[in-house]
């Protein structure tokens, strides 16, 4: 498998007077195409910590983040947007979704975003929910739907300027059984058909079937 991702021994400490607290743990471990790796353990373990320095959303206090084999976790404030948006798609448990927007209109937003205004976002918008299974509800607002569709309008909008990297923090969180098998099943055949690497924090043993790969973190180290 390529490998898209690397964390070499990366440790975020947070610091206010003198309490100091360890979140993550000298962390190292790899992210290839096509993969599912599967990041568990219990609260406050490290995992989401961990998620966002891959996704390069916080900086590690030490230690190396390197994406398409380039170290990107030493990079200035102003480089790493670009980045996030040439490599990495989210997917938030909380949805994160504009509630005045439909599910087009949320994706297109982030196409926008990433410089695609001039390229039919609406159209690519349209695809990407016929992708994740939304294409007849395309025009619908986030209180008109369901938890696990709100969750695949996320899919969509992490999927969009085509990163190679998915990152989801709790995609079954908010969700019944029936569903969390649904979405975590999306998350499988977008890392083996559309060749994704897919990184998953979750407490969803159901996530464990699913996974190519489990890391289990404790105490902010892999155990």
């Amino acid at each position: 498998m390529e490998r898209i991702l690397e964390v070499k021994d990366i440790t975020k400490v947070y610091q206010e007077g003198n309490i100091r607290v360890v979140a993550v743990d000298s962390v190292s471990l790899t992210l290839n195409r096509g993969e599912v790796l599967l990041i568990m353990g219990p609260s406050g373990s490290g995992k989401s910590t961990l998620l966002s320095m891959m996704g390069c959303i916080l900086r590690p206090t030490q230690g190396e983040v390197i994406i398409n084999g380039q170290v990107v976790s030493d990079l200035s404030e102003d480089t790493l947007p670009y980045i996030r948006r040439q490599y990495i798609g989210f997917s938030f448990q909380s949805f994160n979704l504009f509630p005045s927007l439909t599910a087009s209109e949320n994706v297109e937003v982030v196409l926008r975003l990433k410089g695609l205004n001039k390229k039919r976002p609406r159209q690519k918008a349209l695809n990407l929910l016929e992708k994740v299974g939304l294409g007849e509800r395309v025009d619908f607002y986030p209180r008109d739907l369901s938890g696990g569709e709100k969750q695949r309008v996320t899919f969509a909008r992490a999927l969009a300027g085509d990163p190679s990297i998915i990152l989801a923090d709790e995609p079954t969180a908010n969700l019944d059984s029936k569903t969390g098998r649904e979405v975590l099943g999306l998350l499988k055949d977008l890392a083996v058909e559309s060749a994704k690497a897919v990184a998953i924090v979750s407490h969803d043993p159901k996530a464990e079937a699913l996974a190519h790969r489990i890391v289990f973190l404790e105490d902010g180290r892999i155990k």
